[in-house]
């Protein structure tokens, strides 16, 4: 079957580490099934397999690919879920596994023509979304699916502040939020992306770093570093950040003078479980709320698509079909 695999590592030339061509078929483990992928988006957690991070050199050659819909082994359309672990072992929420990995990390992922998933990941795909957009959903917008639903302490009405709009993972926040009754306020160092966001949904786009008119009730974090000493100060008194990356760097200034007197919260959040994506589903179906697509593609021309998420030239998913 045809595959994009990550070959090799290269830090400084992912591209280079990139392998499309013939795979062998999975194997099919006890209570695991086989998937037939019609659609699979592209996340920059596969880049960063590209670079070696988080993947052993003895794991290669490995398929890429986190998210997926497609057509399980008894016809039904599914929607893929990314997270391989025991939900038993963490009181329901796999995500809480310390054991758990994600497809393309341990197990082979889903830039394929077929794959190998635990029966339990498949999440029947409503008929109202495409394959297209099913498959951008659960690895970006169940993470911000998770974050503004499960982990903030707020309700419609409240003012979000997403940092760095234009990532996958901030683009649908602006997207659910918008669509949940949440003032959606976006950062960015680009004039462009803060226009995008602004046609997306958001109320009000700033600058990095800009003094905001009023402080926020949380804000979501996926930069780290580079924004960390702006979300805190952008926080209401009892506020929370809600954090589910550092792309700029992982070591900010705690500041913790201003957490313990303003009585912050700093609130960790990753990806989401079954449950999470089958409501988040249910959540596009009923809403009409629907991912954000940059780029539709053929699986052969993945190395494309790589090329413009490495260039920052996106505002939405690339989506692989087959």
């Amino acid at each position: 079957m045809f595959a994009v695999t990550a070959a090799r590592f290269d830090a400084e030339n992912p591209i280079a580490a990139l392998d499309l061509g013939e795979h062998a078929e999975p194997t099919v483990p006890d209570d695991w099934t086989t998937v037939t992928v019609r659609a699979a988006s592209l996340n920059h957690h596969d880049v960063w397999s590209l670079r070696g991070v988080g993947l052993p050199a003895d794991r290669l050659p490995m398929i890429l690919g986190c998210d997926a819909a497609g057509i399980d082994a008894e016809g039904n359309d599914v929607v893929v879920h990314a997270v391989i672990g025991d939900p038993t072992a963490a009181g329901g929420d796999e995500t809480l596994d310390p054991a758990r990995s994600l497809l393309s990390e341990r197990y082979d992922g889903t830039f394929a023509e077929r794959l190998a998933v635990p029966r339990r990941n498949l999440v029947p795909k409503p008929a109202a979304l495409s394959f297209e957009e099913a498959a951008c959903l659960p690895t970006a917008y169940l993470t911000a699916f998770r974050m503004l639903f499960d982990r903030a302490p707020i309700g419609p009405g409240a003012t979000v502040l997403v940092q760095g709009a234009g990532g996958g993972v901030a683009t649908a926040l602006i997207t659910l939020g918008h669509a949940a009754g949440y003032r959606m306020w976006v950062t960015s160092r680009s004039e462009d992306k803060r226009a995008h966001a602004l046609r997306l949904g958001a109320d009000l786009a700033f600058e990095a770093g800009a003094r905001l008119p009023e402080r926020v009730d949380a804000v979501m974090e996926t930069v780290g570093q580079a924004t960390w000493a702006h979300s805190l100060r952008a926080l209401k008194p009892g506020g929370a950040i809600v954090v589910c990356g550092a792309t700029s760097g992982a070591v900010p200034p705690a500041d913790l003078n201003r957490v313990f007197f303003l009585q912050l919260s700093v609130i960790g959040s990753t990806m989401g479980t079954r449950g999470e994506l089958s409501r988040l589903l249910t959540f596009c179906e009923q809403t009409g709320t629907r991912p954000l697509i940059d780029r539709t593609m053929p699986l052969t021309e993945a190395k494309a698509g790589f090329e413009a998420m490495i260039a920052e030239q996106l505002f939405g998913k690339v989506v692989f079909t087959l």
